[in-house]
Order: C-alpha cells, then sequence, then structure tokens
C-alpha cells in the first residue's frame, strides 16, 4: 500500500490520550500528586474534562457518562498498555516514582526489542509503559 501523499514540512508534534473516568478531579490530582505531572486545567463545573502535562506528554480525562466505568486496555487483552511514553532517563523515573508511592508493576526491564521499560497503574487502572532505548541507558 503506498503512503498518502503528505505535504513536506508538515509535523505531528505530539499526541494526547485522553482517558475516561468517574472522576476527572481525582484522576488529575493523582497525576500530580503522584505521577509528577502538572494540571493543566478543568473544564465545567462540576468538571467534565481535565489536562495534565509533564514536560511534552500530556494525558487528558473525560468524565464517563452514567457512572460507567474506566475501560482500561488490560480489561480487553491481558497483556496491554493505555499510553506509552519516551523519557530520557527511566531509572530516575522509577526511583521519583516508587518514593511518591506509584503502583509500579513491572520495574524496569529490557526488552527483546531493545527498549528498557516500566509499566505503571493509575488509580483508574489505566497502565502507563515509561520507555528509553537501551542504547540511551549505555551513554
Amino acid at each position: 500500500m503506498a503512503e498518502a501523499n503528505v505535504k513536506p514540512g508538515i509535523k505531528l508534534t505530539t499526541i494526547s490520550p485522553v482517558f475516561v473516568v468517574p472522576d476527572v478531579v481525582a484522576a488529575a490530582e493523582y497525576y500530580r500528586d503522584v505521577l509528577g505531572f502538572r494540571i493543566l486545567g478543568y473544564f465545567l463545573d462540576p468538571p467534565v474534562f481535565a489536562m495534565v502535562a509533564r514536560d511534552t506528554a500530556e494525558i487528558h480525562f473525560g468524565k464517563a457518562d452514567g457512572g460507567a466505568l474506566p475501560s482500561p486496555n488490560v480489561v480487553r487483552r491481558s497483556i496491554s498498555v493505555d499510553a506509552y511514553v519516551w523519557v530520557n532517563d527511566l531509572d530516575a523515573l522509577h526511583a521519583e516514582l516508587k518514593a511518591r508511592g506509584a503502583k509500579i508493576i513491572e520495574a524496569p526491564t529490557l526488552r527483546v526489542y531493545n527498549c528498557y521499560e516500566m509499566v505503571v497503574e493509575d488509580n483508574g487502572g489505566f497502565r502507563l509503559c515509561f520507555s528509553m532505548d537501551h542504547s540511551m541507558k549505555e551513554s
């Protein structure tokens, strides 16, 4: 299949997953207090949407309708994550998140595909994989 005709100079700069949660304030505060993100803002009162960021990584939260429970990918596939986040120092992040009391599902591990990864679960069951290229670790 041929690639779509792409105009030179256009760049996709970031992507922000949107997690549907029962309480956007609780989700945003967890990301602030445990994962070290900053809260960018809430929308409406009571809030139905929130955004958090850490450096250039952003995650958004939308309020679930009618009391629906979060539906992280692990519910549908046993080995799965909801967001894959590239970092420059996984060991330092691991130490920080461990000290903050984050639920670390898997400590930093080297994968067969040469990525050094750690999996963390948030307060809604969503899993984030923090990763770095193994060659960066060796430098």
